[in-house]
């Protein structure tokens, strides 16, 4: 288990430019095991979860090519049918978030696939049923193998298209059902469906493919099933999560830092998110220009009531991100309540930033009232252990404001969505050491 050992107190200057995105990562990746032509794609994050993925696709007998940092192409023409229904591969799904969405592919081309209890983050329960109700609205049936722990899924027909209305929007879930849907027979509506920019690079990619979806950025999608896909090129996004990350450590540490190529109008409310906590940023072309600031007032609404920062649905503010706004409140002044709605177990790692002498009430798993120090009292050095990536990231931010040299353990959760995190921060102005 790897450590950060962070001397804190640091001001950082420069510029940093995000990776692509994680999230998008694992859809698109999935995605060409829709075809047995080449896809190409540029600008993947070479992070832990997405080497994972890779090695599970060669694993599989896809074909992978590596043309130079985060250039890669991907060649489903020989898939090994007999791997992909043993224990061994199940056990590998289960240790990766990511690998839920190879399930649609695998179902829609061969008819069959596994679906097992993802891992990943510890963050809470993660449900399944978007998934495999949209299968079984597509016409799959499944049951429960207790041999290999997981959903074994078959289409003996094939999938047929038909209407459904997600009971959630769940991104993964409706991921997983347009790629099953995009080689249906006949047309599938999708109602109450995500609608992410990541989700929108998804369906983009498979119309590329000769895919013909409707209602891209809109949570009404309808796909037009065909009888095959082909080969494309498809360029990922920057990561919001980490431009997100990098306006809250700009903030935190009081430094002036220009963020690179974001994607701005893919970012939707998450500039303002940081405005309501009184961070001055500025769109230059398509960068953000994070200006040094001593203060940062946290708004209030109109009515002058308590400022609350929730996650919601796309275009509102991702959860991925709450973590660290939480983070940067500690040091803002006024009060703000923070509200994790999806997962009840995310806030649990403020105890750690309690202890670090942050003024933080956790009401109870889903919310926590911050009461800003104004940056009048430097929050202590700590010994953390990371539950997560975006708690580990949130942890750095705190270690990095603070006074003293602090360490974080298991930093394994945080690589798994950072790319080289430490040496691309030290080269700010950040002092951090990996043993």
């Amino acid at each position: 288990m790897g450590t950060f050992i962070i001397e804190g107190g640091h001001a950082l200057h420069g510029s940093i430019t995000p990776q692509g995105a994680k999230n998008e990562a694992l859809q698109i990746l999935s995605a060409v095991l829709l075809t047995d032509k080449e896809v190409r794609v540029s600008n993947v994050p070479e992070i832990l979860d997405i080497r994972n993925l890779i090695a599970l696709l060669e694993g599989m007998g896809v074909k992978v090519t590596r043309h130079a940092k985060g250039e890669y192409t991907f060649q489903a023409d020989a898939i090994d049918l007999d791997y992909v229904k043993s224990a061994e591969f199940v056990s590998r799904c289960a240790s990766l978030r990511g690998s839920v969405m190879i399930t649609g592919p695998l179902l829609a081309r061969f008819h069959e696939a596994f679906f097992p209890k993802p891992g990943g983050d510890k963050i809470g329960r993660r449900r399944v049923d978007t998934h495999i109700e949209g299968f079984v609205n597509l016409g799959a049936v499944y049951d429960y193998d207790k041999s290999v722990r997981a959903y074994h899924l078959t289409a003996p027909k094939g999938l047929k298209g038909c209407y459904m209305l997600l009971d959630e929007a769940s991104v993964t879930g409706t991921a997983n059902i347009v790629m099953a849907a995009s080689l249906a027979e006949g047309d599938t509506v999708i109602y109450n469906a995500a609608c992410e920019p990541y989700l929108q690079q998804l369906c983009t990619l498979l119309n590329a493919m000769g895919a013909n979806i409707e209602g891209i950025g809109s949570n009404l999608l309808t796909v037009h099933g065909v009888d095959k896909l082909n080969g494309a090129s498809h360029k990922i996004l920057p990561d919001m999560i980490e431009v997100g990350s990098f306006i809250g450590l700009a903030a935190i540490t009081r430094s002036e830092l220009t963020i690179k190529n974001v994607s701005y109008k893919n970012l939707g409310i998450i500039p303002e998110a940081f405005k309501r906590l009184g961070v001055k940023l500025e769109q230059r072309g398509d960068d953000i220009f994070v200006p040094k600031q001593e203060s940062y007032e946290i708004e209030s609404f109109i009515d002058g009531s308590i400022m609350t920062i929730a996650d919601a649905p796309w275009p509102g503010l991702t959860p991925d991100l709450l973590s660290v706004i939480l983070v940067v409140a500690t040091q803002c002044k006024g009060s703000v309540l923070i509200h994790q709605k999806m997962f009840e177990s995310r806030l649990f790692f403020v105890d750690k930033l309690i202890d670090m002498g942050a003024q933080i009430i956790l009401c109870d798993p889903h919310r926590a009232v911050v009461i800003g120090h104004d940056h009048k009292f430097q929050l202590r050095a700590n010994r953390m252990t990371s539950p997560d990536i975006r708690a580990g990231i949130a942890m750095l931010l705190a270690a990095m404001s603070a006074k003293g040299t602090s360490e974080i353990d298991n930093i394994e959760q945080i690589d798994r969505g950072y790319e080289d995190i430490d040496g691309r921060l030290n080269a700010l102005g950040a002092v951090i050491t990996r043993k």
